[in-house]
């Protein structure tokens, strides 16, 4: 069951929803309008033949920032990780989920490729994997809306919300791009490792 408008509101003021700041109209029937954030990470290729899902890839990012003079250019084929502007945040009992505009869409900007979840007890930026499927460049502005957050309530609270020590979580309250951090998966799962 997905949150509608009257729901996100009742929820935004019982706190079990945060977003700040709250852009006026950002409210749609069943979701809320996220904007572009200032901040970007960009493979650097120049240098690197391949990731390594194993090693750290810190190094083969670099960063990068816009503002209301200065937008970003994604060429056809490029990959970026950017955030929302807004800090989104849900309690133990509710899921978030992240979704592209249809207008944006149409052009060819895909704003997610797989982490398009916002965990019960997570309080973030939410990171967007911006990868350009069209022939032409595409150029973003900030502030410009970028994205759209659904919320779905859980069955019950979550016995272990996001963040908790218990789980190693990665991305907890993250404000900030921040590169892949699976390698930590080999250091943690060793066992997994041995038995593949």
């Amino acid at each position: 069951m997905i949150l509608s408008d009257r729901d996100i509101k009742k929820s935004l003021k019982e706190g079990r929803i945060v977003i700040e700041p709250m852009f006026p109209n950002s409210l749609q029937p069943a979701s809320v309008d996220l904007h572009l954030g200032a901040d970007f990470l960009i493979f650097r290729t120049e240098k690197h033949i391949c990731i390594d899902p194993k090693e750290p890839i810190d190094h083969m990012m670099e960063r990068a920032t816009i503002d209301e003079k200065h937008q970003f250019i994604i060429h056809p084929g490029e990959f970026s990780l950017g955030m929302t502007y807004e800090t989104v945040g849900v309690g133990d009992d509710i899921v978030g989920r992240l979704e592209g505009k249809s207008s944006l869409g149409r052009i060819g900007l895909i704003i997610h490729a797989t982490a398009g979840y916002l965990d019960p007890g997570n309080k973030l930026k939410m990171t967007l994997e911006l990868h350009n499927v069209s022939p032409l460049p595409i150029k973003l502005y900030y502030k410009m809306p970028i994205a759209q957050m659904s919320f779905t309530p859980l069955t019950s609270p979550a016995e272990h919300p996001y963040g908790r020590a218990k789980l190693g979580s990665k991305y907890y309250g993250a404000m900030k791009p921040q590169a892949s951090q699976y390698w930590k998966n080999f250091k943690k799962n060793s066992d997994w490792i041995k038995f593949k």
